[in-house]
């Protein structure tokens, strides 16, 4: 195809498309998904009261807040080398996450993302218990996500923790490794914490080698933590020499 008509082509592509985004905000414009005040996915005012967690005050281990010394969430015994954890799981966060996995709104999934960064940040500030900074983005090899279920992925049509970890990967320069898959497991939402651990176990597999790797590993909602142990415990078992989780929101 001659340079000028691939030129003319992308043109009216661009033009299309900021044709259909036009029409698209003026018949569904954009809302906050707390408030709903129009104009933004999550308004100025929503994001000033973000329920963000003090990374120095935060569990090394599970990310639940003030658990820096004793924390009665984990008792400081999980896998993961540390855990982090943006914000607390109430109003706004949680309206994100059910509304990016739940009322397909995909836009967020930059907005999680960033969230997800900003905690990251905060958290090489501070030591995870064997001493060096909880996050180092030059220690990463690589991120991975705790994946959707096969049934989840057929009713929704995409993984949310794809995307989320998409964003985040491009905006960290983090390189992205597909690796986990979770076949099966009843919906973890309804499930107390023995019935998450029970449900989960031997669910999550590894499909690539990761031997060696210092792994990311990203999920929305850490609630019991059955989810993200049991990814942890996969990719340790595959070899990975560590894994620090990183989840939007933590409920405790």
């Amino acid at each position: 195809m001659p340079l000028e008509v691939r030129s003319a082509l992308d043109r009216l592509s661009a033009g299309a498309s900021f044709l259909a985004s036009g029409a698209a905000e003026l018949l569904w414009p954009t809302r906050c998904v707390s408030c709903e005040m129009p104009g933004e996915l999550v308004c100025e005012e929503c994001r000033e009261s973000l329920p963000w967690i003090a990374q120095r005050w935060a569990c090394p281990d599970c990310g639940a807040p003030f658990g820096f010394l004793t924390c009665t969430e984990c008792s400081h015994d999980w896998e993961t080398r540390a855990t982090i954890c943006a914000l607390g799981f109430s109003g706004t966060p949680a309206r994100m996450v059910s509304c990016l996995k739940d009322a397909h709104e995909l836009r967020l999934a930059p907005v999680i993302a960033a969230a997800m960064v900003t905690a990251l940040d905060e958290a090489s500030a501070w030591p995870a218990h064997d001493g060096c900074a909880r996050f180092d983005s030059q220690a990463i090899d690589a991120a991975c996500f705790v994946p959707a279920t096969s049934a989840a992925f057929a009713r929704r049509g995409f993984d949310h923790m794809e995307l989320v970890s998409r964003a985040l990967c491009r905006e960290m320069g983090i390189e992205l490794a597909d690796v986990l898959v979770r076949p099966r497991s009843r919906d973890q939402r309804t499930l107390g914490r023995e019935e998450r651990a029970a449900n989960l176990a031997g669910t999550i597999s590894v499909r690539d080698d990761v031997s060696g790797l210092d792994l990311l590993l990203l999920d929305d909602v850490i609630t019991t933590g059955s989810s993200v142990r049991e990814a942890t415990r996969a990719l340790l078992a595959r070899g990975a020499s560590s894994v620090t989780a990183c989840s939007l929101a933590r409920v405790w």
